[in-house]
């Protein structure tokens, strides 16, 4: 019969702010149900530290689902950890062994200052997006459901774009600390989409140069954001999104 419950070793980034120098800290877990949640983990040591009267360990999470992109950081080198295409809500404490020493850090990269511990400031997203501006919609009476026609394959493709949820894994996986896949992924989810023709250009010169603006890096396709992206949005993104800027530097809309 399988063992249900394990001890583990955290070794675990602590910073009180983006101007703290920062060091590791290591705690002991034991009796950890293997079917708890990473998260759910780190919360029991949380109540153990506050009883204690220690500083509980700033994490991000919200939904705990793999939907809100709210969570994040890196365990033992890889971004959200051992598994493919899961989230750090997702991961179960059975992808571990009894005994073993888990390394816990944040996402480390410029344009990603650590706010404290393991939560980092992730608003350079958010002021891309920002970037890109509106889409035009018509007022009035909604339209017939089929009224703007989309093919299944345009739609398909639409859909994995837009399945991104802007946790940041990528950047922090490139050694570049590039942000080509979350802007790629933004970019073609509305260039493929009627809804996203009337500003398509404008849109995406402003999140591209607002995206160096911020300090990522540049793509040198080495692959490292797909393979840790937990909701495999693959690098034919920043592939269109490349097209699409030599595109839009040639257009005025």
């Amino acid at each position: 019969m399988a063992k249900e419950t394990i001890t583990v070793h955290l070794k675990v980034w602590r910073q009180n702010g983006p101007n703290d120098q920062g060091r590791f800290e290591t705690y002991k877990a034991e009796d950890v149900n293997v079917h708890m949640s990473f998260l759910e983990m780190l919360d029991v040591v949380n109540e153990d530290l506050v009883r204690a009267g220690d500083d509980p360990i700033a994490f991000d999470s919200d939904c705990r689902e793999g939907i809100c992109g709210t969570c994040g950081f890196v365990i033992n080198g890889q971004a959200h950890g051992p598994e493919p295409s899961t989230t750090v809500c997702q991961l179960h404490m059975r992808s571990f062994k009894d005994g073993e020493t888990i390394t816990i850090e944040p996402w480390r990269a410029r344009p990603f200052p650590v706010i404290k511990d393991l939560v980092v400031d992730r608003d350079a997203f958010d002021r891309i997006i920002s970037a890109g501006g509106y889409v035009s919609v018509g007022t009035g009476p909604h339209q017939d459901a089929n009224a703007a026609k989309v093919g299944k394959p345009l739609a398909d493709r639409a859909f994995d774009a837009a399945a991104c949820i802007g946790c940041g894994a990528c950047v922090a996986a490139c050694p570049n600390a590039a942000a080509s896949l979350f802007t790629g992924a933004k970019i073609t989810h509305l260039s493929l989409l009627p809804q996203g023709k009337p500003e398509r250009s404008r849109r995406t010169r402003r999140m591209v140069h607002q995206m160096e603006k911020e300090g990522f890096g540049n793509c040198s396709n080495i692959g490292e954001c797909e393979a840790v992206c937990p909701k495999d949005i693959s690098i034919d993104n920043i592939a269109k999104m490349k097209r699409e800027y030599l595109r839009a530097i040639f257009t005025d809309s």
